[in-house]
């Protein structure tokens, strides 16, 4: 059956592309997306699925002559971006990053805090110390999942906790905290799409990615959602839907201070790096911002910090500090601590080699984009939808798109990057050409990519980080995605009927996302008030 609709789609693309190239219609602008979507909903290839968009849509520039497709690519929307500094410095930037955090994964230096920090405590605590941990380790999703996981799994058994439900831990917090970062492997990715996005929009002179990165960060709500129940659960030991079963299955094992991690390598190792990288990152955009804007670094203000970030060469600030810290963990990696001798260099491009393929992704998202907008999609969206379409709603539609294409492709990646730059120049059209209404939307609608990505790729069984979870925690994937499912679905039904519906009413307020959290808490305590049954499991 699956090879029927596979070949089936290829025909439909097959037959599509040449009608199309020779006709007029607006539905033409939009086909290289329609042809990534059929791609990677069919074959679960998200890297696939972007070339294929691509190809589709040079295939549409060149007038069907497919001959002229392969040389159209390179030289019009595969070469030019690497003449970008904020691409070229997101592509660098991602590589490093993906070293650095392999460095300190390998050296055990984390785990040598987890032992000073855990030894002998409750299964509430122990669970705790998973979520913090979880938030510790922000700068990368699937690292983060590697390390908590494989980490806590002995702790967990000692002290009776269920496998699923610390893998429920230790998912919640990698892609989420990931997103939510701005210091991380996804951050260049981030922005890269935003900018992608104004690009497609034609206002690219309006773009501030880290600024609205920032902006965007109370409406990322799924994210937020979702750590706030975690945090909620663990403290009342609350257990719903097929997590009971599990957690009335587990029993003890032993003592829990007999499983901690041994490692001779000093904590100091992990953290010297890790705060040389946020020092660098914030002083050198400040101190760059402050020098474009000729203000001065003092006195220190606010307004001005947040304009630094708008001024300041962003891309070449993160490259320079991810290369610093990375030869800061490199001198200081605790070579002693690792049995079979693996030379810090080795680990270090393993790392850079981790993250080619989400780089991949990346290049291949801007080639969709690139062709997207010399077909004028962009335009063509706004007119269909112009109307048609309240502001207000957007956002939550947006949410609900992301979380389609996110659970069904089992990639938060690619989500991001086939919906924002189509959904931020949509903002722009449905608000009627107000730049001031649509860059207080924007925001909101940037957090709504963001949750519906991480949201479908949280529940998704092909998920990159769910596999990895139920890996790390020595789980089966499909007990880990059911077990976790009625969380995940629980925050997303608050981002949905909450979140970015108040978001969209009152967009360029910061008031929405206060209230929605506070409904959120308020109805979550109530549920459990009345559906949970609390009793003590410390």
């Amino acid at each position: 059956m699956e090879k029927r609709i596979r070949m089936a789609v290829l025909v439909m693309i097959a037959v599509g592309t040449p009608l199309l190239a020779f006709g007029e219609s607006g539905f033409r602008s939009i086909w290289p997306s329609i042809v990534a979507l059929l791609l990677v909903f069919s074959f679960r290839n998200v890297l696939l699925g972007l070339l294929g968009g691509a190809v589709a849509g040079s295939l549409l520039l060149a007038g069907g002559n497919i001959l002229m497709v392969p040389l159209d690519l390179a030289e019009n929307h595969l070469l030019p971006n690497f003449s970008s500094p904020w691409k070229s410095g997101a592509i660098i930037f991602t590589l490093l990053l993906g070293g650095f955090v392999q460095i300190l994964e390998k050296g055990g230096t984390l785990q040598a805090l987890l032992a000073k920090l855990l030894h002998g405590h409750s299964v509430r605590k122990l669970e705790s110390g998973a979520g913090l941990f979880g938030l510790i380790c922000f700068f990368d999703g699937l690292a983060n999942s590697l390390m908590v996981g494989r980490i806590f799994q002995p702790m967990a058994d000692s002290a009776g906790v269920p496998r699923v439900r610390l893998a429920y831990i230790v998912d919640t917090t990698s892609a989420a905290v990931a997103c939510l970062a701005f210091i991380s492997t996804w951050i260049a990715f981030q922005l890269s799409m935003i900018r992608e996005g104004f690009i497609l929009a034609g206002k690219e002179e309006l773009v501030q990615p880290y600024q609205l990165f920032f902006l965007s960060l109370p409406h990322n709500y799924y994210a937020w959602f979702a750590l706030f129940l975690m945090a909620f659960v663990i403290w009342k030991q609350w257990d719903f839907g097929p997590m009971k079963a599990f957690r009335e299955g587990a029993r003890p094992t032993g003592d829990l201070t007999g499983k901690v991690p041994d490692s001779g390598a000093g904590i100091w190792r992990a953290w010297i790096p890790l705060a040389v990288l946020l020092v660098i990152v914030f002083s050198g955009i400040y101190a760059d911002g402050t020098r474009r804007m000729e203000t001065g670094l003092l006195p220190l203000q606010w307004s001005k910090l947040a304009l630094s970030f708008a001024e300041a060469n962003v891309p070449a600030v993160l490259v320079a500090a991810s290369a610093l810290a990375s030869l800061l963990a490199w001198a200081l990696y605790p070579r002693h601590a690792v049995k079979n001798s693996t030379s810090a260099g080795s680990i270090y491009m393993d790392g850079m080699i981790h993250m080619f393929q989400p780089v991949l992704i990346l290049i291949m998202a801007w080639m969709l984009s690139s062709t997207l907008s010399e077909l004028e999609a962009a335009g063509f969206l706004g007119e269909l939808l112009g109307g048609r379409l309240s502001p207000s709603i957007f956002p939550m539609m947006v949410f609900l798109t992301g979380s389609i294409v996110a659970f069904s492709t089992g990639t938060s990646w690619g989500t991001m990057g086939l919906l924002m730059p189509l959904a931020i120049p949509i903002v722009f059209s449905i608000t009627g050409g107000d730049p001031g209404r649509a860059m207080e939307l924007v925001p909101v609608v940037i957090g709504a990519v963001f949750s519906g990505a991480v949201f479908g790729d949280h529940c998704s069984p092909i998920s990159d980080t769910t596999i990895v979870s139920s890996i790390a925690c020595d789980v089966d994937p499909m007990d880990h995605v059911r077990t976790q499912l009625p969380y995940a679905l629980a925050a997303a039904a608050g981002a949905a009927l909450i979140g970015f519906p108040i978001a969209g009413m009152f967009a360029g307020s910061a008031l929405p996302a206060i209230a929605s959290l506070l409904l959120f808490v308020g109805i979550i305590f109530f549920l459990w008030l009345f559906f949970g049954r609390p009793e003590s499991k410390a």
